[in-house]
């Protein structure tokens, strides 16, 4: 064997020789067959491969592609099977797969893999796998088969079953793998069509390949735009519903369940519970699918055993998407999924669940803070906190200090965590950023800020003033870019949930707002940010937010320098004074007459932004004897005016009680506060309103001497 082998080599050497000293085309051509031939018998290493391209070169392989003329008596695409054979050998180089001679022929190569396969050509398709792989591998490889139409080449290959068909879809992988936006962006009627063969032979296969293609099918499942709005897409979804409906129901072992269930996950990623039919039967799945995903998360977070936790993350973490698909279910008016009784038995089992997750967060050591998996636990965790509120309660409070510690440490030192795949049902996180952990325990946060317990933890453990840097750097993001600020995002969210747990804080512990120095910076901020925020569209609740919370924080902090008549402050008093006053307005009867209305601006947010309305007036009323430059610069900003003429137009029995008594408690204070404001309110009919709105308040204030 060693003889033949060195024979080999010597009769290559020969060839090389005669391939660089080649006088003519028929001599270098001779010679190129007998090194083709050895390259095709896999007697070439590494270091031969490159002799042989120090010998060649591209250009002849460039010409043997390109010729349309072969040999007498050869198949017409021989030179261009050689020329791809060389090619193929040069690939096998990394530093040449990258080379712009090899990028340039993936045309080419395309080409090849989309035509008709004859069986003497097969070797040719082998060599432009080869190519493909190695450029896949390279730097600039995915961009350019991308491109360059590739993934629609290799879509067809796959779709038509053509030879080599097994290696379109394993290059199909690798290209969605690092390059998935921009494969479906360019080329997603191909992925459609690759998805619908493979949910066909899902939905039809029986044996083992059923679960195999679990294990792909998730890669062609795009997050957007979402499968449903699309007919062939839709057809998919409904297969791929059918096929995971019959193998869920199947008795299965771990190693099948796990794929079935990441699948279903994915699904849910990318389409919410969209694919699960109503009626009897998908309402039946949808509280399997939740059951199995709990009793999955127990079966390993309940009784930890870190190798075992290790092995099953990836599977936990999609069971985490689908138990928050279950919150949602649970928590759906509108065209449930779900009946009453599905819902109370799954938010029982869920209950168990995140039992178990509470307490493998309690083990979590400070080394695996940075887990990615501790990430998803904890997101999980903020969704049921956010909305169930009564169960677990004391296990949450035992929970908490890890939790803001946690928190604080993503968000004051980022993590690696940022880099990968996190389960989202919405969005995901932006890469590159530290996972914000934060954004998720928020709402839950906003509850137990409410009580007593749970929010003297979360004081003790320091989160008031972690909320304040956190806020700062929110409204930071929201305001980074130039121009306008962006539509709502989850920086906008996250300011308005954070907004409402410093409303909770300034209600019932306003000592902790004036002692705690953070709060003086987030006033500073408030004042800035309202006079921005309020000429800008579609951030109108967040505006309220704004608003109301500086009102009700400057009646605390009113003693602070930086509300004593400062441009700042008057600069936000008067935006303040710009939210409260045109939020109603005179509306036409049918009947004729005029009654009070919610302006047409705040109409569609009036749910969102009503309480926080009054609130907010509530607050003013209390800032007017607190800060003695206010009341001149309500009468500048011409609020009675406005006041006035609204009170004068309406039907006094178009307002309500409440809002009459808004209007009083501001009129009151004001009369009280400053001469100058009782003697216009009295040239104004102060005392007409008083009497024909029942305001006996403001009507006693302005009848004493």
């Amino acid at each position: 064997m060693a003889s033949a082998s060195g024979d080999g080599n010597a009769t290559l050497k020969r060839c090389l020789g005669v391939l660089r000293d080649a006088r003519n085309d028929s001599e270098q051509f001779a010679a190129l067959l007998l090194v083709t031939k050895a390259v095709r018998a896999g007697e070439v290493d590494a270091k031969t491969r490159r002799q042989i391209f120090d010998a060649i070169g591209f250009t002849f392989p460039n010409r043997l592609l390109t010729s349309r003329q072969p040999p007498a008596g050869c198949p017409e695409h021989t030179f261009r099977a050689l020329g791809l054979t060389l090619l193929a050998c040069f690939c096998t180089d990394p530093e040449l797969a990258g080379h712009s001679q090899i990028l340039n022929k993936i045309p080419t190569f395309n080409d090849v893999l989309v035509s008709p396969c004859n069986p003497d050509s097969t070797s040719m398709i082998d060599d432009v796998y080869q190519c493909l792989s190695a450029v896949l591998a390279t730097a600039r490889g995915p961009r350019e088969l991308v491109t360059k139409g590739t993934v629609s080449a290799l879509c067809q290959a796959y779709v038509n079953c053509s030879y080599g068909s097994d290696r379109a879809l394993t290059l199909l992988l690798g290209l969605l793998a690092v390059a998935e936006a921009k494969c479906w962006q360019r080329d997603a009627p191909h992925l459609l069509a690759v998805l619908s063969k493979l949910s066909d032979d899902f939905l039809r296969s029986e044996d083992i390949t059923k679960f195999e293609l679990c294990e792909v099918l998730p890669h062609f499942v795009p997050l957007s735009p979402p499968l449903s709005q699309d007919s062939q897409g839709s057809e998919c979804l409904r297969r791929l519903y059918k096929g995971l409906a019959n193998v869920l129901a199947s008795k299965l072992s771990q190693s099948q369940r796990d794929p079935a269930l990441k699948l279903a996950a994915c699904l849910v990623q990318a389409c919410g519970s969209e694919w699960i039919p109503s009626g009897s039967a998908g309402s039946k799945f949808l509280a399997l699918l939740v059951n199995l995903a709990c009793v999955e998360v127990r079966l390993t977070l309940e009784e930890p055993d870190p190798l075992e936790v290790e092995g099953k993350k990836e599977v936990v973490t999609a069971c985490y998407v689908l138990i928050e698909m279950g919150i949602q279910e649970c928590l759906r008016e509108e065209k449930p999924l779900l009946e009453e009784v599905q819902k109370m038995q799954l938010m029982r089992i869920m209950e168990e669940a995140f039992g178990a997750v509470i307490f493998y967060l309690r083990q979590v050591k400070e080394e695996e803070l940075q887990d990615p998996f501790i990430f998803a636990s904890v997101r999980v965790l903020g969704a049921w906190m956010a909305e169930e509120t009564s169960s677990l309660k004391q296990e949450i409070c035992e929970l908490l200090p890890f939790l803001v510690r946690y928190a604080k440490k993503l968000f004051k030192e980022g993590s690696p965590a940022a880099s990968l795949p996190q389960p989202e049902l919405v969005s995901t996180e932006g890469s590159g950023l530290p996972p914000d952990a934060l954004r998720f325990l928020l709402p839950g946060f906003c509850h137990l800020t409410a009580e007593d317990r749970p929010r003297d933890i979360l004081i003790s453990e320091g989160a008031p003033a972690l909320l304040c840097e956190y806020f700062l750097h929110q409204w930071e993001v929201l305001t980074s870019k130039p121009g306008s600020l962006a539509p709502l995002t989850s920086p906008e969210m996250s300011l308005q949930t954070t907004c409402g747990i410093f409303l909770n804080l300034v209600v019932t512990a306003p000592d902790l707002i004036r002692r705690d120095k953070t709060f003086s910076s987030l006033m500073d901020v408030l004042l800035k940010s309202l006079p921005l925020l309020l000429p800008q569209k579609d951030h109108l609740v967040l505006a309220a937010n704004v608003a109301t919370l500086g009102l009700m924080m400057a009646r605390i902090l009113a003693s602070s320098a930086v509300l004593q008549g400062t441009q700042s402050a008057k600069e936000f008093f008067g935006a303040a004074l710009r939210f409260l006053s045109q939020a109603h307005t005179a509306q036409a009867e049918p009947s004729g007459g005029w009654a009070v209305a919610v302006s047409p601006a705040y109409a569609s947010a009036w749910a969102d932004v009503g309480e926080l309305w009054f609130l907010g007036m509530q607050a003013l009323a209390g800032c007017v004897p607190l800060l003695p430059w206010l009341p001149q610069a309500l009468l500048q900003a011409r609020w009675l005016q406005g006041l006035s003429q609204l009170l004068t137009r309406v039907a006094p029995a178009s307002l309500d009680f409440e809002l009459v008594a808004a209007f009083q408690g501001v009129l009151v204070e004001l009369a009280r506060a400053s001469a100058s404001c009782r003697a216009a309110i009295l040239a104004h009919h102060g005392r007409e309103w008083a009497n024909l709105y029942g305001m006996a308040a403001l009507e006693q204030c302005l009848s004493e001497p």
